[in-house]
């Protein structure tokens, strides 16, 4: 799980071998921490875990300060952390052969740690800005 900052191209990303609601509360509570003032927007796929009933005790005790949004179905483009897993994989996984699912969980680990936030910025971001005043022509 990760958010990108569009702003300012940082990443609070969270790895889990499941993804549980249980899990995705963790994260919210991760990434508001990570921001603990100011209002926080999310831009999310509409998974099931997404709209548990379990989260709504956290949602409200957030409301006004998190915020989240879903895109309409088949609309991944729209999510800059898609962008992010598509160059995960093209720089770890692609033609690339490993041993032990360790040794994946390890460069997973060190991409995501080690990543650049103005590169974040230049490779997703601005992109989807150019992608969505494209589209708007």
């Amino acid at each position: 799980m990760a958010t990108v900052d569009y702003v300012t191209g940082e990443i609070v990303w969270q790895e889990e071998e499941q993804y549980t609601a249980e899990e995705f509360l963790a994260f919210l509570n991760k990434v508001t921490e990570a921001y603990p003032t100011g209002n926080i927007v999310m831009i999310l796929d509409n998974a099931r875990i997404h709209h548990a009933n379990m989260l709504e005790p956290f949602l409200k005790e957030m409301e006004g300060r998190l915020k989240l949004v879903f895109l309409p179905p088949y609309s991944h483009q729209l999510n800059i952390v898609e962008g992010l897993w598509k160059w995960l994989k093209s720089d770890v996984i692609n033609n690339v052969f490993y041993y032990t699912a360790a040794e994946i969980r390890k460069n997973v680990h060190t991409f995501m740690e080690n990543i650049n936030p103005m590169k974040v910025i230049d490779r997703l971001c601005v992109r989807m800005e150019s992608n969505a005043i494209q589209e708007n022509l």
